[in-house]
């Protein structure tokens, strides 16, 4: 008998989905789930990619076997190299959790550039609305921060007026890791704003002593909003006192 004539034969696709119950299953026998990754991987198909990174979007106990069994599911899709990315990129598309595990794996297995290209276009899908989780646009855009790339800057700024404040903060992060001067007005628009958290203008106070930009048109509303150690100088670039 074949490894897999228990499954009846049948495409891979057809044997990943026969597959999908038992690799997924979070509770019951771990050596179960664990079998079925194994069978998934051995299948050597891009077929099998969307059924595993099904195991990324949950956690079982202890925390070890969790890690375990990530881990084999991540070198399994990786082994397909580029057959991988195009289940993967659906996979970032669909979901909003796992993102994380999603673009390590496509750091995994193409250049920076292409990478970038994804990620810079699933934000700009994904849009400036409101999400009832966040995190996956948080996610996409850390991966963003100093990294060099024209795309990077347009990509980010709608972001800027994100309804999550964790959102907006990491945008802030973002366009002030890259120095889009473009952003300059927005950043200094949602510093001055009305009803905006305190984190946020924050992030907005260190982003522009961190690029330089001028506050030319705002020097009064950013100084009213400056607290202990920054001020504006007489240029009126944002500045912390002791650097």
């Amino acid at each position: 008998m074949g490894l897999f004539d228990f499954l009846g034969g049948g495409t891979p696709a057809v044997k990943a989905q026969k597959l999908k119950g038992k690799a997924t299953q979070k509770f019951g026998d771990p050596a179960t789930r664990q079998k079925a990754i194994s069978q998934l991987g051995e299948l050597e198909s891009p077929d099998a990619v969307p059924v595993l990174m099904q195991r990324f979007t949950f956690n079982v106990e202890p925390q070890t076997t969790d890690r375990d069994e990530k881990d084999a599911c991540f070198n399994y899709i990786c082994d397909l190299k580029g057959d991988a990315v195009p289940a993967v990129v659906e996979f970032l598309k669909r979901n909003d959790s796992a993102s994380s595990w999603a673009l390590k794996i496509l750091d995994t297995v193409l250049p920076e550039p292409e990478v970038i290209a994804i990620v810079t276009a699933e934000l700009t899908r994904l849009g400036a609305e409101y999400t009832r989780d966040p995190e996956k646009k948080e996610v996409l855009l850390h991966h963003l921060l100093s990294k060099t790339d024209e795309r990077i800057g347009p990509a980010v700024v709608p972001f800027l007026h994100d309804m999550s404040d964790d959102v907006k903060m990491a945008a802030v992060k973002t366009v002030a890791s890259v120095k889009y001067e473009p952003a300059r007005e927005e950043l200094l628009k949602l510093l001055t704003g009305d009803d905006v958290a305190k984190r946020v203008q924050t992030a907005c106070i260190q982003a522009l002593a961190e690029t330089g930009f001028p506050v030319q048109g705002y020097r009064e509303k950013v100084e009213a909003r400056l607290v202990e150690p920054f001020f504006v100088d007489r240029s009126g670039v944002v500045k912390k006192r002791g650097e």
